[in-house]
């Protein structure tokens, strides 16, 4: 939002500095991600010596790639006012059903690399019908039942085992640089520039914003609600799946307790990165800065020798100041409008 878009520009006396003034705290809201994560970064490299360097510098990467991949997914269900909490299960599912379907040494990458989103796809799919089709309005209670499942079938097909090894080109996402930048990091890169083409600069998208912001309203409209919902939850699982691959490129290995709590990392990203938990408001950018807050606090920490049980209280605190600075920008926003329709009607 530029100044002029909002009447910052106006002459008349007082009106045009109260719109400066007002216009410099709403972009600082909304640049709030990248403020709180430029203030980390200079915390951490002034009193954590080690903490800038290269090697720890692509393992903060690698790691934050996999909350984001994630968070990506669990955005576009937010934005139609869902959520999805079955995300992390779906990371252990997807390293199991690839490791026994195709077997760990298996020379056919590329069919392995097709089968993590199919399994978090079907996931997907799963949840979102069961919502729109099924008629639950709780997509929370369907999401955590749709969790145990997953934990229950990833437990079954592996028998409570975990196996280790993976495929060299599994290995190759999860812990592969190209000039010294991790594979998984340009991997979600590509992820992130794919959904953000899709979610601002196609009809989809923007129907999608319009289901979230107001679904009565949208349907009313002739917008295909139900299949927009479904659609979400799909991508949804289906980022889910491409987050087990790089879990399992990582980590080397297939367990069936894999993913364990990073629904919950996946939802805070997305609410660190401003998003709206309403609905219809967002950016899908956003979430990546979100994710790398939460590794950044955490890698810090243990440079510190901090106890990790400090991380999700910093955490916590860091996503109430995120829910605060919503509730801010609104009410600038709404100040703003209500002095643009004073504007004109003087």
């Amino acid at each position: 939002m530029s100044f002029k878009d909002t009447g910052l520009s106006e002459d008349k006396p007082g009106v045009g500095r109260g719109f400066d003034r007002l216009g410099i705290v709403l972009w600082t809201l909304q640049a709030g991600p990248v403020i709180v994560l430029a203030a980390l970064v200079i915390v951490f490299v002034l009193i954590a010596p080690n903490f800038l360097t290269t090697r720890n510098l692509q393992n903060l990467i690698a790691q934050s790639a996999i909350v984001c991949a994630l968070g990506l997914g669990e955005f576009v269900v937010i934005l139609v006012r869902g959520v999805d909490v079955s995300v992390g299960s779906v990371i252990a599912l997807s390293t199991v059903v690839v490791s026994v379907a195709t077997g760990i040494d298996d020379p056919s990458s590329g069919a392995q690399i097709v089968l993590f989103p199919l399994v978090g796809l079907v996931v997907g799919l799963f949840n979102g019908l069961l919502i729109v089709k099924g008629r639950i309005p709780q997509p929370l209670v369907v999401t955590v039942a749709t969790l145990g499942i997953a934990n229950g079938a990833a437990l079954l097909v592996s028998g409570g085992d975990t196996r280790t090894g993976m495929s060299a080109v599994v290995n190759w996402a999860g812990n592969g640089h190209v000039a010294g930048a991790p594979v998984s990091a340009l991997f979600v890169l590509g992820l992130l520039g794919l959904l953000w083409v899709l979610l601002r600069k196609t009809q989809w998208g923007r129907w999608l914003y319009a289901v979230g912001g107001n679904p009565d309203v949208a349907q009313w409209l002739g917008l295909p609600r139900d299949r927009l919902i479904i659609s979400a939850y799909a991508i949804c699982g289906t980022t889910a799946g491409f987050a087990g691959l790089l879990y399992a490129g990582r980590t080397g290995a297939a367990s069936p307790l894999a993913g364990l709590g990073y629904e919950l990392d996946a939802i805070t990203a997305v609410i660190i990165g401003g998003a709206s938990l309403f609905g219809g408001r967002g950016s899908v950018v956003n979430v990546l800065f979100g994710a790398l807050i939460i590794g950044v606090i955490g890698n810090g920490l243990q440079h510190l020798d901090v106890s990790s049980f400090w991380a999700p209280v910093a955490i916590g605190s860091i996503i109430i100041v995120a829910l605060e600075m919503d509730v801010a920008r609104k009410w600038v926003e709404t100040r703003i409008r209500v002095r643009q329709a004073r504007r004109q009607q003087a």
